[in-house]
């Protein structure tokens, strides 16, 4: 067992004088089954066909896209785990000074825009080879979307880039039909038939099924409410069952996006799972600082896919889609079995999950036989009638692990879904999940509390939130644990006005809590949120959204929910006095704030007493020597 070729050298180690596929990718290369690029290429290989690995070339130059020579069959092209944009800026497009998944750290290995300016260079270097794109990037850029860095509607990727076929999704269906396709020798722009994909065509006289029309990239341009309306149909058809063929019409030509894949069967997730992964970062990077990102899924379980609670900022149900995909126990228990023979595990298994770690099935039968509801979301606004609430199976599996010799403790530190788990009538989870499964504090993600946000933000009620507190609490007691709730909240989403702000602000004062971290909303392609950004319109129902755009308003905004910091305190009171609350500003226990004046004088009052302190203990000090 080794790692794939990343050079010439490791090719003729295996004897290997061609290679079938070229994977290129804009992170390190890291043999994990949580990063895409190793799923994809561990994949290939067991199928037979042999791949090498560019990661992070010098996009600069062609030289570094030719080390590996020209394969046989096709170009792979993945921007990295995450979108290269997101990776690269802050929601403030702030240049981020880290990038967790390059050696030692280091920001700057990759491009911005990785996908498209990598296959630019491919075609440079070899101009009719296959190019063949995937991974999250490419996946929630499939077809006309708001780019939030370039403040307007983009492209399909597809396009940009210069590649032949796009695959959405995971991808593991798509990668093995097509890669069989190729070396039956049928040419790359012949491959139109695969589900999961997405082509480009000139006319579309070979189309025989049904399809979708969507509205043409010039009119989504020229207008938002075009582009919502686009956005809401390519929204509603993300299901392997339900959806149809979307088409986009261009200038020169139809990008048109074929059905979903199907979800994987518990027996095709659980092979990509036992394929012979190294479970590090390349060699390679060790005197580098090695990469980050691995420190955070080493001791980690992948239980699931997939997620039904379908939050609108989220863009899961986009890429993975909304049924739930889970592995076997075995898969997960011989996974886990790995870990514990690592030299470096003390004895703790930090995580066993997915999107969301207590979803182990489908939200109901129906969606196996008949999809998901386009129309109907499982858990908002409330739980659906046909919604399976049970945890039994994740709670047997996570005692099985706990039972694993030299496992000291199993942690559940994705995220859970309180909703789900207060819709559960049985409190054993609950109970499990408190007395073995917690650290000291669970994170939970209300993310607000203003009923016009919580409905754009597609996120519970806050009475749903409030019932799970006083129930985590009451078994903590029960318990004799002293543990704690860490709620995590987002400022500026679509829908949140400074009125919504305050009421979250006032919320915090009554628990006694003031976030340490405050999250803007972030734009990124494949949410309705994101739609709703750009749009000003709620493409549900094509209803007016207030969304605040300007930094100040943000910054105002993120200040209320940090409203006891020193620093805040001017633009607190400027968003008060905007929002016509200056009855918060004040004396009574009901304020966020003193007046200002008041506030400079118990400032400088707090400032004279420490520097008291401070020469009384320099007394203290000089008679004891």
């Amino acid at each position: 067992m080794d790692f794939l070729p990343i050079s010439k050298a490791d090719m003729e180690k295996r004897g290997w004088k061609e290679l079938d596929f070229v994977l290129v990718s804009g992170d390190a290369y890291v043999d994990h089954p949580s990063f895409g690029a190793a799923i994809i290429s561990r994949l290939l290989e067991s199928h037979g066909y042999k791949v090498g690995i560019i990661a992070q070339p010098d996009w600069k130059s062609t030289e570094s896209f030719m080390r590996l020579g020209r394969p046989k069959l096709s170009f792979l092209v993945t921007g990295g785990n995450i979108d290269s944009m997101v990776n690269h800026y802050s929601v403030a497009k702030k240049r981020r000074k880290k990038d967790l998944y390059s050696p030692g750290g280091v920001s700057g290995l990759r491009p911005d825009r990785a996908t498209i300016v990598y296959c630019q260079k491919i075609r440079q270097a070899y101009k009719d080879i296959p190019i063949m794109i995937g991974g999250l990037e490419a996946s929630l850029r499939r077809l006309c979307h708001y780019d939030y860095w370039d403040d307007k509607l983009r492209r399909s990727v597809l396009l940009d880039s210069q590649a032949d076929i796009l695959m959405y999704g995971m991808g593991e269906h798509q990668i093995i039909e097509l890669a069989d396709s190729l070396k039956s020798g049928i040419a790359v722009n012949e491959i139109t038939y695969v589900k999961g994909t997405v082509y480009k065509t000139k006319n579309l006289d070979n189309i025989y099924e049904d399809y979708i029309m969507l509205p043409s990239y010039n009119e989504c341009r020229s207008s938002k409410r075009k582009y919502a309306e686009s956005f809401l149909t390519q929204y509603k058809n993300t299901d392997s069952i339900t959806a149809k063929m979307l088409i986009e019409p261009y200038s020169d030509c139809y990008v048109v996006q074929n059905r979903p894949s199907e979800p994987l069967t518990t027996g095709e997730f659980d092979n990509s799972y036992s394929l012979p992964y190294m479970r590090s970062y390349h060699p390679s990077y060790e005197n580098l600082g090695g990469v980050p990102a691995i420190e955070e899924v080493k001791f980690s379980l992948i239980s699931n896919r997939g997620c039904f609670g379908n939050c609108n900022f989220c863009a899961l149900a986009f890429h993975q889609g909304r049924v739930v995909q889970a592995r076997s126990h075995s898969s997960i228990i011989n996974e886990a079995k790995k870990l514990i023979w690592d030299p470096d595990f003390k004895g703790y298994i930090h995580d066993v999950g997915g999107p969301t770690a207590n979803f182990r099935a489908p939200a109901c039968e129906k969606q196996l036989k008949s999809g998901v509801c386009q129309n109907k979301q499982c858990l908002f606004p409330t739980a659906c009638k046909n919604l399976k609430v049970d945890h039994k199976d994740y709670l047997a599996l996570l005692k099985k692990l706990r039972e694993l010799p030299k496992v000291k403790k199993v942690f559940v530190r994705s995220g859970i879904r309180y909703d789900y788990l207060i819709y559960d009538k049985d409190d054993s989870f609950f109970y499990e999940l408190c007395e073995n499964h917690i650290s000291g504090q669970l994170k939970v993600a209300p993310e607000h509390i203003s009923p016009k946000a919580l409905d754009k933000m597609g996120k519970p009620s806050k009475e749903v939130y409030e019932k799970f507190v006083k129930k985590y609490y009451e078994i903590n007691k029960k318990l004799g644990k002293n543990q704690y709730l860490v709620p995590y909240f987002m400022s500026s989403h679509p829908g949140c006005d400074l009125n919504a702000a305050i009421e979250l602000a006032l919320y915090l004062k009554d628990l006694g809590y003031m976030p340490e971290q405050v999250q803007d909303f972030y734009p990124t392609p494949g949410t309705l949120s994101t739609c709703m950004y750009y749009t000003e319109l709620d493409p549900r129902d094509m209803t007016k959204v207030y969304v605040p755009k300007s930094p100040h308003e943000k910054a105002m905004q993120r200040a209320l929910m940090q409203y006891r910091a020193p620093h805040n305190h001017a633009l607190v009171e400027e968003a008060l006095k905007k929002a016509g609350r200056t009855d918060l500003i004040g004396f009574d226990k009901h304020c966020l704030i003193k007046p200002k004046k008041e506030y400079k004088t118990s400032k400088n009052t707090k400032n004279t007493l420490r520097k008291k302190k401070k020469t009384i203990r320099n007394i203290h000090s000089k008679k004891d020597k």
